[in-house]
């Protein structure tokens, strides 16, 4: 199936007119940027690095015609959340798509403290801050979404992305305990928790597509079945039939038994 047919469309009037997306500057957050824009969203289109990000918003204005507006944040730092927060006041947000994060593999004993924090920072309690504080504007309007970004394995352990798994393990949690919780206030939440999917990541962890069993799933449809998700108000959303099947069946520890076998290649170790 073609990309252009994994497409969701998202009303305006329930998510609009205004949606973040962090991440946006490459891989699953910049395809989350891309169907929204398809829908007439406008963006806040939050990453690193301003440059990549005003690419991205001209050509989603050239090609969907939005409006966007950029937002040069590093999500690592102790309180970069507040740069977004402070810079979307004026704006009516009915959508955040918190999907920035990075693939770190390594021995845990190999990283130092600051580097541990840092980590946690980005791909845990930066998403937990900016949840509460747009959940908050959600409630007040009666209307809005937020999707977490995760990462399968999480819940059961990562052997050699084990500070990475914990984060997103907490940023499973946190979807979970507020599903129930925010949809007293009209307010979604939806956790994607990301199969194996083409994305530079794949790279920067250091393994290798091919001898996959299980042929990785393409960006686009692995947001447009998070967006679908959204729509449908789900809990979690897992791409791909087969992997949730599996995730259903395999026993956690030959889950992780797997995985410490895979990424011993992209780590580094202890003496």
């Amino acid at each position: 199936m073609s990309d252009k047919k994994w497409m969701v469309r998202m009303d305006a009037g329930r998510f609009g007119p205004w949606a973040i997306v962090t991440g946006a500057s490459s891989g699953i957050g910049r395809e989350f940027a891309r169907q929204i824009a398809a829908s007439g969203i406008n963006l806040v289109l939050v990453a690193r690095r301003a440059e990549a990000l005003e690419t991205v918003g001209e050509d989603l204005r050239r090609s969907s015609g939005i409006d966007y507006r950029v937002i040069a944040a590093d999500l690592s730092e102790t309180g970069a959340e507040k740069s977004i927060i402070d810079q979307t006041q004026d704006l009516e947000i009915g959508l955040l798509v918190s999907a920035a994060g990075s693939g770190q593999p390594g021995a845990f004993l190999a990283f130092e403290p600051e580097q541990l924090l840092r980590q946690t920072q980005l791909m845990g309690v930066s998403h937990m801050l900016l949840t509460h504080h747009f959940s908050r504007r959600f409630a007040a309007q009666k209307r809005g979404a937020t999707l977490l970004v995760s990462a399968l394995g999480a819940d059961s352990g990562i052997p050699f992305h084990a500070n990475p798994a914990a984060a997103k393990g907490m940023i499973n949690a946190l979807g979970r305990s507020l599903h129930a919780e925010l949809k007293e206030h009209g307010v979604g939440i939806t956790v994607l928790v990301v199969t194996p999917t083409e994305t530079p990541l794949i790279k920067k962890m250091g393994l290798d597509a091919s001898p996959m069993p299980i042929k990785p799933r393409s960006v686009a449809q692995c947001v447009a079945e998070a967006l679908e998700g959204i729509k449908r108000r789900k809990m979690m959303v897992m791409p791909g039939r087969l992997y949730r099947t599996m995730n259903a069946l395999m026993p956690h520890s030959l889950v992780r038994a797997m995985t410490a076998n895979m990424m011993r290649q992209s780590t580094t170790f202890v003496g």
